[in-house]
């Protein structure tokens, strides 16, 4: 069964539901949904796409995002979602290297992109008489083909079939929440990305889907929409949660109709979530995945996310939990030290488009190599540490910067921070912290000196207005390596 058939079986079984809100106006129910994405599918095939061609879109936040994504599949065709803050030059290289036949995009964004790309560009959803069913396809046939995020050089696209995001949702119900009717997924976060990928099961379930006014994500009208609606579900960055919390905690908002908010994408500080528990109450939880496994790694449920009572409830909230039932995770280190995490299951990626050089090192034996380093506890917790290329050695010594971010993050007069290793003549590498607020570099010393390592404290510490980050929140380390002590 292929992802286009969940929107059929549900618009079959109930049409009258509703699907489509744009704030709080319906704009379809699951029968016009299912006739929207249909319509597409007929007029992609009249424009000569075929199964498996890619199809990019290459949109903000909207209704018509969802009807031309299953309209797509509905046509047998495979989605290449871009996201909608990327330079049209950028937008270029990925339909160029999809090798897209077409792409969707939104009428602002699309100025500019015709002449970059030999693609067909569509800033209208196209209608026709709808086509009565999906085109076949095979679970094993390419769905979805992801892009990285690209902070170390050229995005790669990752290979994301049917099967897995069948195995993903399943997982998802299986370990993360459930997901009912009556619910509704609120779309504040791009959905060339984790919310969108996260739409599907919503449709299987025929629940509601929401679309903010703004395309975007600004707390006061995720707030106001949640109180209308009711038992909002949502995916948000962990700059997102902060962002919420902060502005719930100004209004005095409780975030009545928040049910669900499941964070991913970055590091989440303790001292955030903890806010955030503590003004929301037990409505988060953290999953953590990458492209190459989207969104089905681990996950640390409501629960472990609000307890307070297990003895080491701290290290269980700094950790992104224990292993989804679709995969096996390990690390390659003994049980409680720091290694690579490696996974395998039904949700790991086939491999990389059209880059078998890759492939062949992230794929070995069966597993994906992430990268990523971490510890499991014996409890089958694992707490991620950095990136493989963050670590940073210093006169032979290991220091992860989040464990150092996460003790400067404590401090009440900084709201950010990052942590890179430089080049030093006589250790090899130097702590740097680069904050965003007004502790003096005293307090910070004091701070780091009474709980972690004296060789772990930062030797320099730069105050900045902001750090740089990528499109989905990201600091860009790689940019701060470049920063000279004049830079901003």
């Amino acid at each position: 069964m292929t992802i286009a058939q969940w929107l059929q079986a549900t618009a079959e079984a109930h049409p009258a539901r509703p699907a489509l809100y744009l704030g709080h106006d319906l704009i379809e129910d699951y029968a016009g949904f299912h006739a929207a994405a249909a319509r597409v599918a007929a007029a992609l095939v009249g424009m000569g796409v075929t199964p498996g061609d890619r199809v990019a879109l290459f949109l903000k936040n909207t209704p018509d995002y969802l009807i031309a994504l299953f309209g797509a599949w509905f046509a047998g065709a495979a989605v290449v979602p871009v996201n909608a803050k990327l330079h049209p030059a950028e937008v270029a290289w990925i339909l160029s290297n999809a090798g897209a036949r077409l792409c969707f995009a939104s009428p602002d964004l699309a100025r500019g992109l015709p002449a970059l790309t030999d693609a067909q560009i569509l800033t209208e959803v196209p209608q026709a008489a709808p086509l009565a069913a999906p085109v076949p396809r095979a679970t094993d046939d390419l769905a979805w083909l992801f892009y990285t995020s690209g902070t170390t050089g050229r995005p790669k696209g990752v290979t994301i079939t049917h099967a897995m995001l069948t195995a993903m949702s399943d997982a998802y119900l299986a370990d993360v929440d459930a997901v009912h009717a009556e619910d509704a997924a609120l779309y504040a976060a791009p959905l060339s990305h984790g919310a969108g990928l996260y739409s599907m099961l919503h449709v299987r379930a025929g629940a509601r889907h929401i679309f903010p006014p703004s395309a975007g994500f600004d707390p006061a009208e995720i707030l106001s929409l949640a109180r209308h609606h009711g038992r909002i579900h949502m995916f948000a960055a962990p700059t997102m949660v902060k962002r919420l919390t902060d502005h719930a905690r100004a209004a005095d908002d409780p975030g009545t109709g928040l049910r669900s908010v499941i964070y991913a994408g970055g590091p989440m500080y303790l001292a955030d979530i903890i806010a955030a528990t503590d003004h929301f109450g037990d409505i988060f939880i953290q999953i953590y995945g990458q492209g190459e496994c989207p969104m089905a790694i681990t996950t640390l449920s409501r629960h472990d996310v609000a307890d307070r009572s297990h003895p080491r409830w701290r290290q269980r909230l700094a950790s992104v939990g224990c292993a989804q039932s679709c995969v096996e995770v390990r690390v390659d280190a003994p049980q409680g030290e720091t290694g690579e995490i490696l996974v395998r299951g039904t949700t790991v990626m086939p491999g990389y488009w059209q880059n078998p050089e890759a492939t062949a090192t992230t794929l070995q034996d069966g597993w994906l190599h992430t990268g990523d380093m971490g510890f499991l506890d014996a409890d089958g917790y694992l707490t991620l540490q950095d990136r493989s290329k963050d670590m940073i050695i210093s006169g032979g010594s290991n220091i992860y910067p989040r464990e150092v971010e996460e003790v400067l993050l404590q401090h009440a007069r900084v709201t950010e921070a990052a942590v890179i290793g430089l080049p030093h003549p006589d250790w090899g590498e130097e702590v740097v912290a680069f904050i965003v607020g007004d502790a003096t570099a005293q307090e910070l010393d004091q701070l780091c000196l009474s709980q972690i390592a004296r060789f772990k404290r930062p030797k320099r510490y730069r105050h900045v207005a902001g750090l740089p980050k990528n499109n989905y929140g990201k600091v860009l380390k790689t940019e701060l390596r470049t920063w000279r002590e004049t830079d901003p």
